[in-house]
């Protein structure tokens, strides 16, 4: 949102953990809540955003959406939480040569509305994905696959309708061949970007998207839009992943305030995230179902690279900026300790993370960052804006953030503020941002390619800020050509040592969930993603 989307765009301030299994405080009924009588039907509800798109795989790169989505499809494959592949739709997926992918399905899978589940539902779905007459959010992660320039060509008319390298060989087989070797591909599968989709979906895609037909532990119900969706579970899942409850109420707020409300009051089961204003209280009101747990997420502030004022900025600006920021202080004060100060651009808990890639341009310095914007030009115009979500939790930081650049440097700053995620999005998506604009990022699939080629690609469809290097694109096309997984990994890691000669962003500190449930729900876990693991919550009698 996307690559989060699944890279996708983080709704919140702080949304937990590294898998079902992870190590890590809080997250998890203790005692003997944990063997309270549960009703297997019994429903719940979560607290979500209004999601940007119509709930299309391909078209959804935010966090209110992917949540949604992922409860509806399943993918080929997943993740344990040591970042091993684990099959879901898929039986195999095998490959010699890193550049031709055979996937053999699983037997007896059925779309919710009782048609089968076969090669061709993926291959016909990632085409019309592809092809930008459909307008998907998520085409360019397709972009990897042979015959896909032929598809969605840069510039003149497509000259294909469907990608070359996709082939149907039976209805449980098909072939995935990519215009180059990429050794890491097979974990991109997992993102709901690669989800199947029915026949009846082409028959009205936009009527698919408000009534969405998916493969996944749960279908669809209902959308009351800015109210609530629900889903039910689907009896005929046939992936290991099986609700252990009758589904779920996805149930819409603006803000984080109102939510954690409803939570005491036991009008919401499950957060996935606190505002900072209660922070210093939520440990002390839930007791044991109060969640403190890392995930793996980043929070940065980005300029849009676009406007007259960052447009062919001397990256020395940047730098200075980002040691204006007293990150250590904001996040033990306003933050309440509940983050972690960043040193790189890659989130914790993913191949290839690498502690202090920046060097001191993480540390706060008053001195050195003023010398800093001085020896770069200056902040053009001597003031600046960050724009956020005011759904999200985020203005106290934001506020806090600016006062540290001002009091170090002088530069003027201040909050941007949107209504909602929505909004916020859509000012991206248009490159209309003023400024800059805060820009977290959760993993799609765990490398730390997604954080690097996904943002920072001039192509990438997470790069909205319209960062652009020809060095840096280069450098991403030979770790992707890279012989072996570990050499990928090591190449993508050099490329992060390099952006701090670039800043094509200022990371600022790496998420935790910090949240709470319900008494009226157990088993409450959450997932590398920082989302609440909903087929494992039980509701009790």
């Amino acid at each position: 949102m996307r690559g989060a989307k699944s890279a996708k765009w983080v709704a919140i301030a702080a949304v937990v953990a590294l898998g079902a299994t992870a190590c890590g405080g809080g997250g998890g009924d203790k005692g003997s809540d944990s063997k309270a009588a549960v009703d297997p039907a019994g429903k719940f509800s979560v607290e979500v955003g209004e999601p940007q798109n119509p709930l299309q795989p391909a078209n959804t790169m935010e966090s209110n959406g992917s949540i949604v989505i992922k409860s509806l499809f399943s993918q080929l494959v997943s993740y344990d939480d040591k970042g091993n592949i684990v099959y879901v739709n898929a039986q195999s997926v095998d490959t010699k040569d890193n550049k031709t992918y055979t996937v053999k399905l699983k037997s007896g899978w059925k779309f919710h509305d009782g048609t089968p589940v076969t090669a061709t539902s993926y291959v016909k779905a990632w085409n019309w994905a592809a092809a930008p007459a459909n307008k998907q959010t998520n085409s360019f992660w397709f972009s990897d696959i042979a015959g896909y320039d032929d598809v969605a060509p840069a510039k003149g008319k497509p000259k294909a309708t469907e990608m070359s390298g996709l082939k149907v060989v039976d209805d449980s087989t098909f072939t995935i061949t990519l215009s180059k070797a990429i050794p890491y591909y097979v974990y991109k599968l997992g993102y709901e970007v690669f989800s199947p989709l029915p026949e009846s979906f082409y028959k009205d895609p936009k009527a698919a998207g408000e009534h969405p037909i998916g493969n996944g532990p749960y279908k669809f119900v209902s959308w009351a839009h800015k109210k609530q969706i629900e889903v039910a579970k689907f009896d005929g899942y046939q992936g290991p992943d099986k609700a252990k409850n009758g589904g779920v109420l996805f149930k819409n707020y603006t803000n984080l305030e109102t939510a954690y409300e409803d939570l005491k009051s036991g009008n919401v089961d499950v957060l996935r995230q606190v505002a900072p204003k209660d922070l210093p209280v939520y440990k002390s009101d839930l007791g044991s179902r109060a969640v403190d747990k890392a995930y793996s997420a980043i929070q940065t502030i980005t300029p849009a690279f676009y406007t007259k004022q960052w447009k062919d900025i001397n990256p020395k600006v940047l730098q200075g900026l980002s040691m204006a920021i007293d990150r250590a202080t904001i996040t033990k004060t306003v933050l309440q300790g509940t983050r972690e100060p960043a040193t790189g651009w890659v989130a914790k808990g993913v191949l290839g993370y690498e502690p202090n890639v920046g060097g001191d341009v993480f540390t706060y310095n008053p001195t050195k960052a003023k010398q800093l914007i001085k020896d770069g030009g200056g902040v053009p115009g001597n003031a600046m804006t960050i724009q956020y979500n005011a759904d999200g939790g985020h203005k106290e930081w934001v506020e806090a953030v600016c006062n540290s650049i001002t009091n170090a440097t002088g530069v003027k700053c201040s909050g941007d503020s949107k209504a909602d995620f929505q909004a916020d999005l859509d000012a991206r998506d248009a490159h209309s941002v003023k400024s800059m604009y805060r820009s977290g990022w959760v993993l799609d699939f765990p490398m730390n390619a997604n954080f690097i080629r996904d943002l920072f690609g001039t192509k990438s469809d997470g790069n909205t800020s319209g960062f652009s290097n020809k060095k840096i694109d280069a450098d991403i096309a030979a770790a992707d050509s890279a012989s072996s997984l570990a050499d990928s990994e090591k190449k993508y890691q050099d490329i992060e040592k390099e952006l701090v000669n670039y800043m094509p962003s200022i990371p600022l500190w790496y998420y935790k969930v910090n949240a709470g449930y319900s008494d009226k729900v157990t088993g409450v876990e959450y997932a590398q993603d920082g989302d609440p693991i909903l087929t494992g919550v039980q509701v009790k009698k």
